[in-house]
């Protein structure tokens, strides 16, 4: 089902908030909104219309320069802060993006193309709810530790350099800057330039919250030029990055000669595997919810289906009266499920996935290529099924990111856990079954970060990240805050002074 996009001219859009702001043509360096020594623009694109909205000043590697420098200088006071005064700041930030969850949520809508619904309820609270968690950490942390006479004290890592995606942007961004400051650390964060507007209001927030200067520094700008620059600064301890698997390549290639940690949360093509005595009633309609949520864009989204073979008539069905649901349109109106996808470039990389999957013989079982009906402009794609997909497939391969989901019958649960695994990838699965303890006997035999049995709530204590080529390290909870800790052993702590 689909509606022609409508246009929202509201004189308080956080796009002209910003432009009357001057944000648009500024980086935060040093507590201070600046013109960049960079001159590239970026012309920034509504998904829903095709059309340019706005152009962005981005960053070069002089920015990158200024900016790490007020985060060396401003490190020794912030970590030597007490971690409750840290604990309380987050607490304010905190607080300030929920006040400003609506002007955030209409910001992500316009600039990755999120149903406004789905910003409300998802995009703007979880990233909140990180804020709120590492808040909590950052006051009940035992950053020092005895251990007999030894005493193992955990502190800042340094300096971090962030560089988050455009799919969940604003979630990305408190995932990684919440623990980072939590621990300490101080930071210069690099949004993709191809969804910035939350993370320029993210800085406003910031600054309001009271954060010291240095400690939170924004440069907008591309991967090759300020990802780049981030990734090879000397004085950069750490670089932080959620993107592609491609992408985390070449920033761990370009940090290994400065030895620098790199944390990497990347690609993934998780499964969704759903045991021989699943309520199919129930668990379908939720996998191709899970796996088609932001259109698709969600690394962990569990785009195959591993379903048993006497029952694949059975799930078909379901899957196809679950996408019937869906409404793709306007991303602004309450009454859209589906937004487009964010940008020309994945629309067209959903369109060519499809075209294989159909060159290769998947069976469509609904969807398939081009917009919607009565789309005629706008990055919309399809709600996607195929059928019959084989583990060799590219589209049971490839991280498609798109509203596409391949269905893959098993003969057996040991079949069933190979094709699980048979993939490059390992960042997130799910597990469907009655049977708990058959369920929580396969969730041990995937080899994933994170494993969902059952559609269970989002937990934002929990930690999330890779196996194989889905990343290292892992976020959100005890977990995401020790990422940005450096481990130091004070032997002879508690021994007796000596005797003179």
């Amino acid at each position: 089902m689909a509606k022609p996009p409508m246009r929202d001219e509201s004189p308080s859009s956080p796009l002209q908030a910003l432009a009357a702001a001057g944000r648009l043509q500024q980086v935060y360096i040093d507590g201070t909104w600046v013109r960049p020594a960079g001159q590239a623009l970026f012309e920034l694109v509504d998904p829903s219309t095709e059309q340019a909205v706005a152009e962005i000043a981005l960053g070069d590697a002089q920015d990158v320069a200024h900016a790490v420098a007020a985060a060396r200088g401003a490190f020794g006071a912030w970590s030597a802060t007490a971690p409750q005064q840290r604990a309380e700041l987050l607490q304010r930030l905190h607080a300030l993006v929920l006040a400003r969850a609506e002007t955030l949520a209409q910001a992500i809508s316009l600039e990755m193309g999120s149903a406004i619904t789905v910003a409300r309820a998802a995009q703007v609270p979880v990233a909140a709810e990180h804020l709120r968690v590492v808040a909590d950490l950052a006051g009940s942390y035992a950053f020092v530790k005895p251990r007999g006479s030894a005493v193992i004290q955990r502190e800042a890592i340094g300096v971090c350099g962030l560089i988050t995606p455009w799919n969940w942007p604003l979630y990305q961004i408190t995932a990684k800057v919440g623990p980072a400051l939590a621990a300490g650390c101080t930071v210069v964060l690099k949004p993709s330039e191809l969804s910035p507007l939350s993370a320029l209001l993210f800085a406003e927030l910031v600054h309001e919250a009271g954060v010291p200067a240095g400690v939170f520094n924004l440069v907008p700008g591309t991967g090759p030029e300020v990802g780049t620059a981030l990734a090879t600064h000397p004085e950069v301890d750490m670089i932080s990055i959620t993107g592609s698997t491609r992408a985390g390549v070449l920033v761990a290639q370009a940090a290994a000669p400065t030895v620098k940690r790199v944390a990497q949360e990347l690609g993934g093509k998780s499964p969704n595997l759903i045991l021989p005595d699943a309520d199919l009633a129930r668990a379908i309609p939720a996998a191709v919810a899970a796996g088609m949520r932001n259109v698709g864009q969600s690394c962990s989204a569990p785009t195959r289906m591993i379903v048993p073979r006497a029952r694949l008539a059975e799930v078909e069905q379901l899957a196809r009266e679950a996408v019937a649901t869906m409404v793709v349109g306007d991303p602004h109106s309450p009454a859209t499920t589906h937004g487009p996808l964010a940008n020309r470039a994945q629309f067209q990389r959903v369109q060519a996935l499809i075209a294989v999957g159909l060159a290769e013989g998947a069976r469509l079982v609904c969807g398939g290529p081009g917009r919607p009906a009565g789309l005629e402009r706008g990055f919309y794609a399809q709600p996607t099924l195929f059928s019959d997909v084989l583990p060799a497939m590219r589209i049971a391969q490839e991280e498609i990111f798109g509203p596409v989901l391949v269905i893959m019958a098993y003969d057996s649960v040991d079949e069933a856990v190979a094709i699980a695994n048979a993939t490059e990838y390992g960042l997130g699965a799910h597990v469907q079954g009655q049977d708990l303890a058959a369920a929580r006997a396969v969730a041990l035999r995937i080899r994933a970060g994170q494993v969902h049995i059952n559609n269970p709530a989002w937990r934002p204590d929990v930690p999330f990240g890779g196996y194989k080529q889905s990343g290292n390290g892992r976020e959100y909870g005890v977990e995401g805050l020790e990422e940005y800790l450096e481990t130091k052993a004070i032997l002879g702590w508690g021994e007796t002074a000596a005797t003179p």
